[in-house]
């Protein structure tokens, strides 16, 4: 997908501060269920539209200049937002960044539904992306010695992109071959068919882009296949995943990936905890409550930002984005920070 969501493009957004003017972020749902046709999206462009046009005449402290960029910027929006082929490539939301002042006019499209709103600040609104950027895209790519498949999504709606199908020969004597020699053939066709596999993947990562990768298959197979992917492969490789590589069916491959997922963000998620509380109880590195997290981001100590959902958190997580900070909104575990005022934060030092 073009226009991808990574942690650099959130901190330049973050850091945005235009001198003149004001930002307009714009945010619109592409969910198929509700906005698959042409005349549903633009229906809901005229009413993105009218809404910023109704904003910008109730912010009282623009000069006229400013009032006029801000009216511009909604025209430079609508056609972005208008544009056919806003929803290709597996799009579910779009967000647009616009400021003529600033020269800035970007756009942010994501595998996943956005909440449709406006708004207009000093800086972009971003904590909807900062929620969707947890919505990651997975590669789930299942082998074994002969086949192999690869879906592409986020888990609830994967997608199966490829298949493959090599000639590996099977391990009987065949042609009156020795029987070590012919063993040896059999393997270097294996090898090659796994090279073939992970070769398809990078190609996949290179052409559509996806954040975390989980394999599948005889953990033989598995082993082998890991060795051989590239770097930037393994070093988004989550886990593995038990599925029949041959028979499974797509919904059979998205439950299971979902519970999968589910399982390593949780994990995740109680592990970040577990070394909070630690830094916490030790007075060490860590900081609970909004006061304490507000100082740390000050002096450019966090390393990790902990948001609960619904907790108004928008200039934290800015100043942890400016710092490169990593942002972490809690889904499983979220109660856990509902006695630490829902913003909690590891510490570098």
């Amino acid at each position: 997908m073009a226009e991808t969501l990574t942690p650099h493009r959130l901190r330049q957004l973050a850091e945005l501060r235009p001198e003149q003017g004001r930002v307009l972020s714009v945010y619109m749902d592409l969910d198929p269920s509700e906005f698959a046709t042409p005349s549903a999206r633009n229906s809901l462009v005229t009413s993105l539209v009218t809404d910023a046009r109704h904003r910008i005449e109730e912010v009282d402290d623009l000069s006229h200049d400013e009032h006029m960029a801000l009216r511009a910027d909604v025209d430079l929006v609508q056609e972005v937002l208008s544009q056919p082929g806003i929803a290709d490539d597996g799009a579910r939301g779009v967000a647009v960044f616009a400021c003529s002042p600033a020269g800035l006019l970007e756009t942010v499209r994501v595998p996943h539904p956005l909440p449709t709103r406006v708004g207009i600040d000093r800086t972009p609104f971003l904590e909807p992306l900062l929620v969707a950027k947890d919505a990651e895209r997975w590669c789930v790519l299942l082998a074994n010695r002969r086949n192999a498949r690869l879906f592409l999504g986020v888990p609830p709606e994967l997608e199966e992109t490829d298949r493959v199908r090599d000639n590996v020969h099977s391990h009987h004597k065949q042609g009156g071959w020795s029987q070590p020699n012919y063993q040896r053939s059999v393997e270097e066709d294996v090898k090659d068919h796994l090279d073939h596999v992970a070769a398809m993947a990078f190609d996949r990562l290179k052409a559509r882009g996806f954040d975390r990768l989980l394999l599948g298959g005889p953990r033989e197979t598995q082993a082998e296949l890991e060795r051989r992917l590239h770097p930037y492969l393994r070093e988004r490789l989550a886990g593995e995943v038990r599925l029949d590589v041959e028979n499974a069916g797509a919904d059979e491959v998205r439950r299971a990936v979902a519970a999968r997922v589910s399982e390593i963000e949780a994990g995740r998620e109680a592990e970040v905890l577990d070394r909070l509380r630690q830094g916490i109880g030790a007075g060490g590195r860590a900081a609970a409550g909004i006061e304490a997290v507000t100082g740390a981001l000050e002096e450019a100590r966090v390393a990790t930002l902990l948001v609960a959902p619904g907790v108004d958190a928008e200039a934290a997580i800015e100043k942890a984005l400016e710092s490169g900070a990593e942002v972490m909104m809690l889904h499983h575990h979220a109660d856990d920070l509902g006695p630490l005022g829902g913003v909690a934060a590891l510490l570098r030092y």
